[in-house]
This record gives structure tokens, sequence and C-alpha cells, in this order.
């Protein structure tokens, strides 16, 4: 079975303390997020994790799009809307994305050359990772430009296909849409639906959303976007698992590949693999070990360091049992 990441990873910026460093940060070139990512690839891999993330070290998911994209804005903690939103002319990830990829092939040959493969068991490599134009529109507050959030939506569905091609060109092994809003009913799903279409079109690299939160009113919807892994949280929103194995039932899966959450990323207790192996049980019995990738339930960075990489390792090992 595969093994991803949701995204973030509590790994933090450092100061510069090497002479070296000290000398880039006086010239104005040192990047103190450059070893907190090196610090979450190397965790990652070391955990075991195939599809592994630049570890999201940078901003939040809101803030990090909001201060790039034209027509938005962070004003002290709040992102807004402040105009006709329009595609950044530079990537906002890519660069981070392209360090991952770089300090990941140092560690092991096995994470080069599979953009593009098929998501399957023995892939390995970094995914680009966009937080979702529904999510960016509904975690803002809209000033002045727009009357309607469905129009926002879509003009950022236009802006974020443009990140998306900078993350495919870059090297990512496939492409993941965050949209956490889409469990809280607030936001049209046939605007989602037609969002998320517009960022996936053409791109040549597989793709994936990730919805966390009780997705029990909305995962019927959610099988039919065009993308080609759905992935939900099933350890800490245990219902999540009802609908997928009455989903599972009714053929509604066909295509599909299920991200499977299987750690708790809102607790510091570190998992018994055993108990997430039984978890993991319940997913292959509903959908099959060729139509499962297993993850935590979301992002990590509110984590413990020493939490977070003892869930993964936790999680890879029962993995192990069950492969």
């Amino acid at each position: 079975m595969l093994t991803t990441v949701v995204g973030s990873y509590p790994a933090l910026p450092e100061e510069p303390s090497s002479l070296s460093q000290k000398l880039s940060s006086f010239f104005g070139i040192y990047d103190r997020y450059k070893p907190a990512i090196e610090s979450a690839v190397r965790d990652q891999i070391e955990a075991g994790i195939d599809i592994i993330s630049d570890g999201q070290v940078r901003d939040g998911m809101v803030e990090i799009f909001a201060k790039a994209i034209p027509g938005m804005t962070v004003e002290g903690n709040t992102p807004k809307i402040v105009g006709k939103i329009k595609p950044s002319p530079v990537s906002i990830s890519a660069e981070d994305l392209k360090y991952a990829v770089k300090v990941s092939e140092s560690i092991s040959k096995e994470y080069g050359s599979n953009q593009g493969k098929k998501i399957k068991d023995g892939v390995k490599g970094v995914k680009g990772i966009i937080t979702g134009p529904s999510t960016l529109v509904f975690s803002s507050i809209l000033e002045g430009f727009y009357k309607s959030k469905d129009s926002a939506v879509i003009d950022l569905a236009h802006a974020l296909k443009k990140e998306a091609e900078f993350l495919e060109k870059a090297g990512a092994v496939y492409i993941q849409i965050d949209e956490p809003f889409l469990s809280t009913g607030l936001p049209d799903v046939k605007t989602a639906k037609e969002a998320v279409e517009i960022i996936t079109k053409d791109l040549e690299v597989p793709t994936a959303m990730h919805v966390c939160g009780d997705v029990r009113d909305v995962f019927k919807e959610l099988l039919t976007f065009p993308v080609d892994i759905i992935d939900c949280e099933f350890a800490g929103i245990p219902g999540n698992i009802h609908v997928l194995e009455e989903a599972a039932k009714k053929g509604l899966i066909k295509d599909k590949k299920i991200g499977f959450g299987c750690i708790d990323t809102k607790k510091k207790e570190v998992e018994d693999p055993k108990n997430v192996s039984e978890l993991i049980k319940q997913g292959l019995e509903a959908v099959g070990k060729d139509n499962i990738i297993i993850d935590p339930d979301c992002g990590m960075k509110m984590l413990p360091k020493e939490a977070a990489f003892s869930k993964l390792k936790a999680m890879t090992e029962a993995v192990g049992w069950l492969s």
C-alpha cells in the first residue's frame, strides 16, 4: 500500500548559525525556511513515507496564497479579497517543492523520475499542494469588488490553475487540492466542482482533493469531483467510515482512489500500530488494496515534532504488517 502525508509538518525555520549562513543573511540571500524543508523531508523519508510533501513550512494554508495572489491580501491576521483576482506572475510554492525534490533525491534515488507515473505501490516522490478556491474564499472577507462568493471562487480557480502548472513543471508527482470547507456545507458544491475542474483540466500528473471534517453529508458528491484521489479523515471522525462503506457497496467509488486518514492529528498521543492496522483493515475491506492510499487525517503542523514523527512511524509500521 502506498503511504503519503496530507501536507504540513512541524519543522521550524532556523536562524543562521554557521559563518556561511551568516554571510548569506548579511547579503539578504539566506532562506531560514530551507533547513525546515530539509528537516521535514528527512523525517518523512526516515518514517517510510512514499509520497512526501515539502512540509508546508511557510505561513498558514490560506495566508501563503492570500499574500501572493493579486486581488487578495492579509491585514493583521485576516485574509481579504479586495480586488479582481488574477494569477500570480510567479509561483507561490514551486521553489520549495523543487528544493524538497532535490533533498529527497539526495537521500534516495527512488524519489526521482517518477513524475507522471500512475499512483500505485512503489511510486515515490514529492506532491504539490494547493489550498482550494472555495476554502480560500470562505476563509476571507470580501471587500468591494465581488458581489458573490461564487464569482470569486471561479476567478481563484483560474489563478490557482497557473500555480498547479508551476508545481507540475517543478516535478510534483501529483497535485493535491485542499478543500476543508467542503465538509461545512457552506460553499456551493456545483461551483466548487467547476472550480476544481478548472484547476485539474489538462494536467498530466494525477490529482487529489483533501477534505477534512465530517463528510457524511457530502461524500457522495465529493466522489463526482474531477480528481483521481479523494482524501478524508477516518481516525478522528469514525463516522466517515460508514459513508465510505456505503458508497463502496453501491459502486459509487468507481475509478477513484481513497486517501485513508488513519492517524488522529488532533491528539498528541501516539497511536498503537495494532490499532492503526485494525482501522486500515476497515478501509481495505471497503475499497480494496489497489484503491487505497494511507495517510494521517490532516496536516501535522500543530503537533510536537517528536509526536508527528512517531505517528508517521506507527502508520508505516501498521502498513508494513498488512502489505
